[in-house]
Order: structure tokens, then C-alpha cells, then sequence
């Protein structure tokens, strides 16, 4: 445990449906939740992030199951009474408690490959914000995964601003928008991605565009899949992957250069995505949570894998 913290909140660990969320697995979920400012720790299982408050200050959370089924978030500074409300709502949102996966776990418990999830899997750690969330899959796009890290660690620590203790929140679309060219070439070092993550910064920050209306449930899949594709840099493996980690949408499959082999090694054959979508169709707007579950049940047992 860090010391001088104190506590903001606990979160009871369930789900909209009540069913039960597993810790591990959710930190576990994918590799775009290890980036900074996220820290996770899969030794004491904890989360290390750096949040932005609404009223514009910034501060280091820390998040661990202090028992079975309950979680608390811990703050390393002074919080204004205003902003504890507010910064422990983003810690739920992050772990997604109020998605109700109760309906999948049905689907899961008749397939003897999956019956697994239903004790708690399948909970994405996402961003506070849709904004975040966009960013960080398009520094995943043609490249390594510490290219990736790279990447999201230049923009963090250059352009987020930072806590009592020079932790360094997410930037704001502003702060990316006002970055020059040269920032991104030779400091970021994005490469291509460079006018992509300037334009989507500038369009969010003189509100063109709403990236956090993609939340909304009401929304259709289709128009949210239709309006990430519209994005800058963000092609459809990105909106799958933004659709599944980020937004909590299930239908996608992503379908890329570590999945397609990583279904083959596991099901012991190589297949089309044809076959691959027909295995996982029963799921159907699960269907992308069912593959990609399928391909990460090791993650827990197996930290180290996690790497996208």
C-alpha cells in the first residue's frame, strides 16, 4: 500500500445485472488499460492512475479489493468536496459496473470453452473518456506494442497536466490541439498519426464533434460503429477495438495481426474470419466479448501476455 492516502470511496464489485465482477480480470482485461496514466500492478492486483476532476484539478487515484467484492479508491492529495463524487464516479465508470453482462453469462454457461466467465470475466477497464479511449487505439494501429507505449507516454507526460506529486493525467483535447507539429514528429515521434491525433483533438476541443455521446445506450451499435469509422486514423479494426474496450459495445470482433493467430494457436487450427465470426454468431451483440475472452483466459495466470 502507498502511503498517505486517503480514502475516497468504495465501489461494490457487481455488475448492472448483479452479477459479479472479478478484480483480476478486470485490470487483466486488455493491454490499452496498462497504458499511462494507468499503472496496474498484477503482483498486489491494484490500479495507479491519474485522474482530471471537472473543476480542473488533478489527482492520483488508487484503486485495490480491500475484500471479496469491494473495491476502494484511494486519493493521494486533497480533493475538494466537489470533485470526491465526481472522481469516484470515473473510477466506476472505468471498471464498468453498471454494464449488465448478466445475459452473456447465460450464453457463456452453455459453452463448455467459456463457462469460465460467468464467475466474473468480461468487464473492460476503459478510459474515463471516449476521447482517451480513441487515442490511445489509434497509437496502437502499425506498430509495436512499445512503440504503442512510447507514443502514449510522450503525450501523457509532455502534454497532461499533473498532480501534487507530477503524476500527469491524460492530456485534454485542447492541449493536443494546440501542440505543434513538431511536437508530435520529434518528441511523440506518432509518425503518420501525428495530423490524425491533431485534427481529432482539434475537432473535440472546438466541439465539432461529441466523443462522449457515443455512451450514450441509446445510441444504436451501428451509428456508433459508423461514427468512430468517420474518425480520423480510425479504420475498423480501431472502431472494433474502441467499440469493445471502450465503449462497452460487444458486437465486433477484432480481427488483427494478434488475434487471428492467437485463435488459430488456441483452437489448434488456422481459420478464416468467415469461421472465426461463425464460432462466436450465437453470441450475437456478444459475440466480440465471447472471442476475445476466449483468447485471454490465460491473462490472469499469465500477466505478462498482456500486451494489446
Amino acid at each position: 500500500m502507498i502511503p498517505n492516502l486517503a480514502t475516497l470511496g468504495e465501489l461494490t464489485l457487481r455488475g448492472g445485472g448483479g452479477e459479479p465482477v472479478d478484480w483480476k480480470r478486470t485490470l487483466s482485461s486488455h493491454g490499452v488499460a496498462t497504458l499511462v496514466p494507468n499503472r496496474v500492478d498484477t503482483d498486489a492486483w491494484t490500479l495507479d492512475t491519474t485522474l482530471s476532476s471537472e473543476s480542473g484539478s488533478v489527482h492520483g487515484i488508487y484503486l485495490s479489493e480491500v475484500r471479496s467484492g469491494v473495491a476502494r479508491a484511494m486519493v493521494r492529495d486533497d480533493v475538494a468536496l466537489g470533485d470526491k463524487g465526481q472522481l469516484l464516479a470515473l473510477c466506476r465508470h472505468m471498471l464498468r459496473l453498471d454494464d449488465d453482462l448478466s445475459r452473456f453469462y447465460e450464453l457463456a454457461a452453455a459453452d463448455p470453452e467459456l463457462a469460465w466467465v460467468t464467475t466474473g470475466g468480461g468487464r473492460m477497464l476503459c478510459s474515463p473518456t471516449v476521447f482517451e479511449d480513441v487515442v490511445k487505439t489509434i497509437c496502437t494501429t502499425n506498430c509495436s506494442w512499445s512503440g504503442t507505449e512510447r507514443m502514449v507516454g510522450a503525450l501523457v507526460e509532455q502534454l497532461g497536466r499533473g498532480d501534487a506529486s507530477d503524476r500527469h493525467a491524460f492530456p485534454s483535447p485542447q492541449a493536443m490541439a494546440e501542440a505543434d507539429d513538431d511536437f508530435y514528429r520529434l518528441q511523440a515521434r506518432v509518425g503518420y498519426r501525428g495530423a490524425y491525433l491533431r485534427e481529432l483533438a482539434t475537432r473535440v476541443a472546438e466541439q465539432e464533434i461529441d466523443l462522449e455521446t457515443l455512451n450514450d445506450p441509446e445510441l444504436p451499435d451501428a451509428e456508433a460503429e459508423a461514427r468512430l469509422l468517420a474518425l480520423p486514423g480510425v479504420g475498423p479494426y480501431a472502431a472494433a477495438h474502441i467499440m469493445l474496450t471502450g465503449l462497452g459495445r460487444y458486437g465486433l470482433l477484432v480481427l488483427d495481426s494478434w488475434t487471428r493467430p492467437a485463435f488459430a494457436r488456441l483452437s489448434g487450427r488456422k481459420a478464416s474470419d468467415q469461421a472465426i465470426r461463425r464460432r462466436f454468431r450465437k453470441y450475437g451483440t456478444y459475440q466480440g466479448l465471447a472471442f476475445w475472452l476466449y483468447l485471454t483466459q490465460s491473462w490472469v495466470d499469465d500477466s505478462a501476455s498482456v500486451s494489446r
